[in-house]
This record gives structure tokens, sequence and C-alpha cells, in this order.
């Protein structure tokens, strides 16, 4: 029987994002820095939708638009070009979409938005959320009440979670892994929540609470656990020249739910993230830097290291005979509305 599901289904906040690039160093005030890139498009939530989308994951996204321009393009963008399922979502009379400008210097950057609380609750979009073979999610500390439910009609979670502004750390967060099939969170947050020292002791604490614990550790790779089938995997990052970090981590965590979907070794499943997190740093960021099975197979067809062909080999059998067309970048400015 064909599974007509979604593959992945998302809630979460949507942002218009404007990123500049090549700053060489934060403006200080009064100064005026001209900057070496531009490029603008969906974020936030958006991340996820299209980096999951691109690798052919029928994308279910719940989230609100504004009824402006912003929020009409963001909606062009991930429904009509990404092809992701807008269905659950909602467009917000007098509300306006939340704006994020970027300025990305080195290998991090820095975030100014203007924006406020939509109108709408992600339970509310939610409702009884529909069956689907995934969901990723961003814990909070005040639990979502779909999210048993998802979790109930036989959904697997994938989550990760965020800075805690408060510095409190509340281990009460790491209750909602019960509900969870997949923990993803980044080494930082991983010690925090956990109260340990290292990546590894925090991954050996989370791997007791959730079947699938994965902790990224940014230039030094990712290292993850598996309990259901009693791998252990360890994966070093890429070299690569960062152009912008935003959004690197949901399009790790959306490549890991692609290979995990497609029945990977862990080994594989970790490379996999690293390597499309790695690629998407390359670009400007949101929701447009994610390269997608086109991408991915650039960088393989290209690739002449023989050390990385033979740690990669395994994309020989993984790519699809149709890797979809080139993907599309953010643009410097947003097309015109016809």
């Amino acid at each position: 029987m064909d599974d007509d599901r979604p593959d992945v289904l998302l809630t979460g906040l949507l942002f218009y994002d404007l990123v500049l690039t090549g700053l060489g160093k934060p403006p200080t005030p009064g100064e005026e820095i001209w900057t070496a890139g531009m490029g603008c498009g969906p974020g936030g939530i958006a991340n996820l939708a299209v980096a999951a989308s691109r690798f052919g994951l029928r994308t279910s996204l719940a989230t609100v638009f504004g009824d402006d321009f912003y929020g009409a393009h963001c909606q062009e963008v991930l429904a009509a070009q990404e092809g992701v399922d807008v269905s659950l979502s909602q467009v917000a009379n007098g509300w306006h979409t939340p704006v994020t400008v970027a300025l990305a210097t080195g290998g991090d950057r820095a975030l100014v938005t203007h924006g406020q609380e939509p109108p709408y609750s992600q339970d509310a979009l939610m409702g009884d959320p529909p069956e689907a073979r995934t969901a990723l999610v961003h814990l909070e500390a005040e639990p979502r009440a779909w999210l048993s439910k998802a979790a109930a009609n036989g959904t697997h979670i994938y989550a990760d979670v965020g800075w805690d502004p408060t510095q409190q750390w509340s281990t009460d967060l790491l209750d909602q892994l019960a509900l969870c099939h997949a923990f993803l969170p980044n080494e930082g947050e991983a010690m925090a929540y956990t109260r340990t020292d290292s990546a590894v002791a925090a991954l050996g604490t989370l791997a007791e609470l959730v079947p699938v614990a994965v902790v990224t550790r940014g230039g030094d790779g990712a290292v993850a656990v598996d309990q259901i089938t009693g791998e252990y995997a360890d994966v070093p990052a890429l070299a690569v020249d960062v152009l912008d970090a935003t959004g690197a981590g949901d399009v790790f965590g959306a490549s890991f739910v692609a290979a995990s979907l497609g029945g990977w070794p862990l080994a594989e499943r970790l490379r996999f993230a690293v390597l499309a997190a790695g690629l998407s740093v390359r670009h400007h960021g949101g929701a447009l830097a994610a390269p997608g099975w086109y991408g991915v197979d650039r960088w393989w067809r290209s690739l002449t290291d023989p050390d990385l062909r033979e740690t990669y080999g395994f994309l020989a059998d993984r790519l699809p005979a149709d890797v979809g067309p080139p993907v599309r970048h953010a643009p410097v400015t947003p097309p015109r509305q016809h």
C-alpha cells in the first residue's frame, strides 16, 4: 500500500531574512560599511521546510504569513518554487511578517529582528495534527499540546532545542524526550541540559532518554548513538569556506531525517548531514542555502580528494537517478510582483 502521509510535518515562526555577507568586522556606532554580498528570502521555519523538500520529502508546513509583501513573497517561494505544502498555514490580516537582518562576519553572524508574536499559536495551527512519518520540532520550556498528539498517532518526532537566555537550562525540558524518536542539540546545549563537560558525556546521558541521540559539534563534526540498532558514530566536519552559517543546523536536521527515512546506517546518516550542512554555509543563509540532492550530486561529481571519495563512497548508491533541477539560491533582491 502506498504511504501518502507527509514525510515531514513542521510548524514554527517564519521570517523574511535579509543577509549581508563579507563585512570583515561588525559595524560600530556611527560607522557605515559596504558589504561584498547580500541575499534575501524566507527564513526561520522555512529553513527546515526548504531543506527537507529539496531532498524529495513531502513537506507539510503550518506557519503564519503576514498580509504584506514579505509574507506573500515567502509563500510564493515556499509553495510555488519549492513545493512545500502550506495548506495548514494561515495568512494573518493586519500582522506583518517578522524581518531579520543577518550580519555575517567570519564563521558567525549577528541578527537583528523586528516582529511581533503571531496571532495563531502552533497548537491552533496544528489542531489535531495529520498523521506524518516524521515531525521536526523545536522543543521549548512549555510543552506544545500538538506534540503529544503527533507522537500518539505514530509520527516520529525529531527534536532540537535552542539557547536558554535565562541560563537555567531546566532539566524539565528533557521530560519531553519521552515523546521523541531523536534529539539533535549542539554540544553547548547538550552539555548545559545534561550537566556534563563534554559532547560525548552529554551524548551518553541523552542516549538513555531517547532512541536516537545526536550532538553536533560545529567545526568538530558530530557524534551520535542509535539505541535501536546499537550503532555509535563520530564523524568530522568538512573543511569548507564559510560564507554564512545561518540555517546550517536546520539543514543538518532535515538531511539527517531524509537519510533516516531511507534506512541508512548511522555513520552514513551522520556524514550525509554534516556534508549537507557544510555545503549550505557556502551560500547566503536562510532557506535557499539548502543544497538538496542537486547540490550533493554536484559536490560528489566534482570531488577529487581520494580520502573523501572513499569516505563518501556510499553516495554512489544513495544518490537518486533524478536529482532535480538546479536549486535557486538567495537573490540579491526579491523579484517584482505582478
